[in-house]
């Protein structure tokens, strides 16, 4: 933390930090922000290129039996479809995102919220909804083709147009409604609250965070999917007996119809205290035996146990409270609006603006946090297997989700650092046989 302390120290200096070549004026921040952009995009292009040639030929011997010759190789082959495609799609956007700042884009829109004459926060969520509305609308090809080309190709997709579309619709519908009140929290606290205003806006971003944190298991996921109680019978049984022996009060077992969108599978818990649901997507249960099932629910609830939840939110919110810190010095920063060919200073477009500089120290903490993530992971691994004692089933039960889901079984390196917040299964199932001839 102390190198980007020194990082932000000197970029902040530089308030009028303008360079002049013959005729042509250089920002400081313009140069910082152009070079973190391109370094993003190379560094994810190289990163993705050598997970995509990292795969390996022959068929692992732990899944054998598991995946036959053709679809290991299908599985390959939707690895490296994937990424090209993700590298062209994230090359345009970067192009995109170049020529808007270099072009006085943001200005443009700005200066059409201003001429809205609705006030300093209307006018701040005008500008950031076109802003985000039409970063959204750039990401909906791409999104359809990976949808219903990539996907569709490889057995995965099942959504209909008419699903996809009100996916669309209702995201960015609950973005504008709960984004939109956030935000204008924000810039209302900044209009107001002068030098505490960034410790005020860590509070009341925290306080949006908890209060959706419990809210989203009743108010928002039912708008996406069906949540089914788990009908009576050996599995719900099975779970229920689970459950109680590990002293793990929750408010129901729900089945969620995920197949209306895809084949993949998963599971996982929402809520707190005795409002926790498990939830496990109905393809999860088409393919999996009782015993495997309740393994994935172990491993759930290990992350419960070993208090992964609570820490995992006590984080973010720290991350939170220091870019609010970290923004209370740039937020007005004449340099910083200069480089975007601003001609108004505002909160609004400060804190967007901002949000490139603070770029680097949201890749490192993403990392840290993947790195953590990996942990819990295999804690909660071995908390399924030291208390079901079943470890077979678990280790089934992963096989069978890596094949489902055509999952890479060797990433690469460089990608497990980067990006990866789940351990290889590979990795996983090594250290549960590990831990079971422990037990």
């Amino acid at each position: 933390m102390k190198n980007w302390s020194l990082y932000f120290f000197w970029i902040s200096r530089f308030r009028f930090a303008d360079c002049f070549i013959g005729e042509v004026k250089i920002s400081i921040y313009l140069v910082v922000i152009l070079v973190l952009i391109i370094g993003n995009w190379a560094l994810s292009v190289v990163v993705e290129s050598l997970n995509a040639s990292h795969v390996t030929v022959e068929l692992p011997e732990e899944f054998r039996g598991y995946y036959d010759a053709v679809r290991y190789a299908s599985s390959q082959n939707y690895l490296r479809e994937n990424t090209r495609f993700g590298i062209v799609a994230e090359t345009f956007m970067t192009a995109v995102k170049i020529c808007f700042i270099v072009l006085g884009g943001f200005n443009i829109v700005d200066r059409f919220a201003r001429g809205l004459s609705l006030g300093e926060i209307p006018t701040g969520l005008v500008f950031a909804g076109v802003i985000l509305f039409g970063a959204s609308l750039l990401e909906v090809p791409f999104s359809a083709y990976r949808t219903f080309v990539i996907e569709s190709r490889y057995g995965f997709n099942k959504t209909t147009p008419g699903t996809f579309v009100l996916d669309l619709l209702k995201g960015w519908f609950l973005t504008a409604l709960i984004g939109g009140a956030v935000f204008a929290c924000v810039l209302g606290i900044f209009a107001r609250a002068g030098g505490s205003a960034w410790a005020l806006c860590w509070a009341a971003v925290s306080a949006f965070y908890v209060f959706f944190t419990f809210a989203a298991p009743v108010l928002i996921m039912p708008l996406f999917n069906k949540f089914i109680p788990v009908e009576a019978g050996e599995l719900k049984e099975a779970l229920e007996n689970y459950a109680r022996a590990q002293s793990f009060k929750m408010k129901g077992l729900f089945k969620m119809d995920s197949s209306k969108r895809s084949t993949k599978s998963n599971a996982f818990f929402t809520g707190f205290g005795k409002f926790r649901r498990i939830v496990l997507f109905d393809t999860l249960i088409e393919k999996h035996t009782v015993d495997e099932l309740v393994s994935v629910l172990a491993h759930e609830m290990g992350h419960y146990k070993k208090g992964h939840i609570f820490k995992s939110i006590l984080i973010s919110l720290l991350n939170t409270g220091v870019m609010f810190f970290v923004l209370s010095f740039f937020v007005k920063l004449p340099g910083l609006f200069d480089a975007f060919k601003m001609q108004h200073i505002s909160v609004y477009s400060g804190i967007i603006f901002f949000g490139f500089l603070y770029s680097p120290v949201n890749t490192v903490v993403s990392i840290a946090a993947n790195a953590l993530s990996r942990k819990y992971e295999y804690e909660a691994d071995l908390y399924a297997v030291s208390t079901f004692k079943k470890p077979l089933a678990m280790i089934d039960a992963l096989k069978k989700l890596s094949v489902d889901n055509l999952s890479n079984l060797t990433p690469h390196p460089a990608k497990v650092f980067l990006e990866y917040s789940h351990p290889p299964v590979l990795e996983r199932i090594k250290a549960i046989r590990t831990q079971a001839g422990n037990i």
